[in-house]
């Protein structure tokens, strides 16, 4: 081999090792965005899954509720019958004072301000945790998006290495910039593109 020969090898290893190193950072920079996307979308995952129990202990509560403002109302309906055949004075009083009780009773379980108990107030509570369910999945399904890019991503680079076929790099760099975008979207506007 002629010297010329040898300097020609020895340049076209050196700019094979160049390229090999932008793509080991290529392939770095994919594992570091896959490892935030995966911690994102384990966060947004565990809420969904936390705030979908929430919901449905809410509506649980919601439900007792509603069945014992029922049977109150139903009691005071009952009352009204007892109070309309009922003949002696005292017995009516307290008969009418008892049908009170109960319509109070009924009218807490349906509004409970201070405590935020009544039907009407869980069920405002329980849709809150069904918006904030929604929103915790709608972020989930992009990062996992973002996940799958990524993860891609690192496979073209590596397969980049073996083959010396630049264009997967050229993908694998294409792939990150949906990553990001897909974990962008996940983190600001999760509802604006709709995945589920």
């Amino acid at each position: 081999m002629s010297a010329h020969e040898s300097m020609e090898h020895a340049e076209h290893a050196e700019h094979a090792s160049g390229s090999n190193k932008k793509i080991a950072l290529l392939i770095a920079v994919l594992a570091l965005f896959l490892a935030i996307s995966e911690t994102l979308g384990k966060g947004a995952q565990t809420e969904s899954i936390s705030k979908n129990v929430e919901a449905s202990n809410l509506w649980a509560f919601f439900q007792a509720k509603s069945i014992r403002r029922t049977m109150v109302q139903t009691m005071a309906d009952q009352g009204k019958l007892i109070l309309g055949a009922a003949s002696d004075e005292a017995n009516k009083v307290a008969v009418q004072k008892q049908i009170e009780d109960w319509q109070k009773t009924a009218q807490r379980y349906r509004s409970e301000p201070e405590t935020g108990e009544g039907t009407e107030q869980l069920a405002e509570k329980a849709k809150h945790a069904e918006h904030e369910r929604d929103e915790a999945t709608a972020k989930y399904h992009h990062f996992e998006l973002a996940s799958a890019a990524f993860q891609i991503g690192i496979v073209l680079a590596s397969a980049t290495i073996i083959t010396g076929m630049m264009a997967l790099a050229y993908v694998a760099g294409l792939l990150t910039i949906g990553g990001l975008i897909m974990t962008g979207l996940g983190l600001w506007l999760p509802h604006l593109v709709h995945l589920h």
